[in-house]
């Protein structure tokens, strides 16, 4: 009979979660692992040798209690071997600590799902002959990578295989959430982390030839033809509670160089452009409004991109936001020139509405390095804010006409070719509030967001490899 050796994240309460394990005759045996070390490479290997005379082995990453679904190890068990998988994993339940049920369902693994927070639900079922292949290769020791690095080096063994079916409910244990998920690889108190995930993923871009070595084209900023020197763009669709503070924000700036600021009114219907017309006299703002009705925040780019008033360099201000100060715009711009970049990334403060401080507060983005960070920018959800940009290579390039993503596919491709200048002083207030479009989204979104942020990875990686191939 096909046997699973289980391992579980264990923080004292496990009774549950083994019970219900050892109802299945799969089990073959339980170990624990201590809950602050399953994500270590000591772990990796122990779970490894130890699953040694099992067909597979599963892992509860979590200290939560598991409920497997009638039958559900054999499930994994059959799409396992049906699709020759190294690990599959499944779409679930859960309940949380005040006993509410909802679904988490996840999405497909992919060659650009190299994030280290990828999200494969709790529950991982690995064929141990893969694993054991695996771990052999296992040649450094994180304490908080060793899974991540694990999964890196089995993605180039066998298939990572996503069982599209809800196959268990987890029960959660308490857990202390001070801070947004989806900032956690920009906490300092990560720092020592994020490291070590940056070193899992460079080891495997050089395994899969995607990695880029620190060289860089040169940016020649000599061109004519551009009426000022520099264009603010912002996009904006229903948006009369902020814009007008963005616009102020813009027309504020003070500059040894002339500017404008390029609004895209896309569709609005609740008094935003009779707010952006308040503004008219200004010379200054080019107020486009689209007879197209298909245009995301990036078809919108590409709209003041390509007017004729737009600038030798292009930066960004969402209509929900504002510059932190009068000096903003003139610090990018010489930016530009001082590092030689095609692509200029400041740093952010996350505030409400009325710029109170929110956590985790500065976004500086400082895993950014000049020689890796291009590589590393594959592993992370994205590059920052204030972004701008070389006009003649924006053009060339192009925005993709969605609303979620194109600026971290824009930063992928300079950075292909070309140096992102950083900015690591506060240059911009994000401000979250009720109706931001990123407030609060549901499971559904998130999961069709990160899908395709590992879409534009995949095709990123699969350039990069082109490009070495090439060299």
């Amino acid at each position: 009979m096909t046997s699973i050796h289980c391992f579980i994240a264990d923080a004292g309460a496990s009774d549950l979660t083994i019970g219900h394990l050892k109802e299945s005759p799969l089990v073959s045996a339980v170990t624990l692992i201590p809950a602050d070390q399953v994500t270590s490479s000591a772990a990796m290997k122990e779970m490894a040798a130890r699953a040694e005379g099992s067909d597979y082995a599963l892992l509860l990453t979590r200290p939560d209690t598991l409920v497997p679904g009638y039958l559900a190890l054999e499930r994994m068990v059959r799409i396992a071997a049906d699709s020759g998988a190294g690990m599959v994993y499944a779409d679930s339940y859960k309940v949380d600590a005040e006993g509410r049920r909802s679904i988490a369902p996840v999405i497909d693994y992919q060659e650009g799902s190299l994030r280290d927070d990828f999200d494969f639900g709790p529950l991982l079922l690995f064929r141990t002959a893969d694993l054991r292949r695996a771990a052999e290769g296992i040649d450094a020791d994180y304490r908080a990578a060793g899974l991540y690095d694990l999964r890196l080096r089995l993605s180039r063994i066998a298939p990572i295989v996503h069982i599209n079916e809800y196959l268990y409910t987890t029960v959660a244990a308490p857990r202390d959430e001070q801070c947004e998920a989806i900032f956690s690889y920009v906490d300092p108190r990560n720092r020592g982390s994020q490291l070590e995930m940056e070193a899992a993923c460079t080891a495997h871009l050089k395994a899969v030839g995607g990695y880029l070595e620190p060289s860089f084209e040169p940016v020649d900023f000599n061109c004519e033809g551009f009426p000022v020197e520099a264009s603010v763009i912002i996009p904006v669709r229903n948006r009369v509670r902020t814009i007008r503070d963005a616009i102020r924000s813009v027309l504020a700036q003070q500059t040894d160089f002339d500017f404008n600021l390029i609004i895209v009114d896309n569709g609005s219907t609740d008094g935003t452009t009779a707010a952006i017309d308040e503004f008219a006299a200004d010379p200054r703002l080019i107020h486009i409004i689209p007879e197209r009705d298909d245009l995301g925040i990036g078809g919108c780019w590409n709209m003041a991109v390509n007017h004729p008033a737009c600038g030798k360099f292009a930066v960004q201000l969402d209509s929900d936001d504002i510059y932190s100060g009068p000096d903003t715009l003139s610090r990018i711009v010489a930016a530009f020139y001082e590092q030689q970049c095609g692509m200029v990334v400041g740093t952010y403060k996350l505030t409400d509405i009325d710029l109170n401080t929110l956590p985790p507060g500065v976004i500086d983005h400082k895993e950014w390095t000049p020689d890796n960070g291009r590589n590393n920018a594959l592993r992370i959800n994205g590059l920052g804010a204030p972004r701008a940009f070389f006009t003649p290579m924006l053009r060339a390039i192009g925005v993709p006409n969605t609303s979620y993503g194109e600026d971290y596919a824009l930063g992928l491709a300079f950075s292909r070719r070309h140096q992102i200048g950083r900015i690591y002083d506060v240059l911009y207030f994000c401000r979250r509030w009720e109706d931001n479009s990123d407030h609060a989204l549901d499971i559904t979104r998130t999961n069709a967001n990160n899908l395709y942020k590992d879409r534009i990875r995949t095709w990123e990686l699969q350039a990069r490899r082109a490009l070495n191939r090439a060299k």
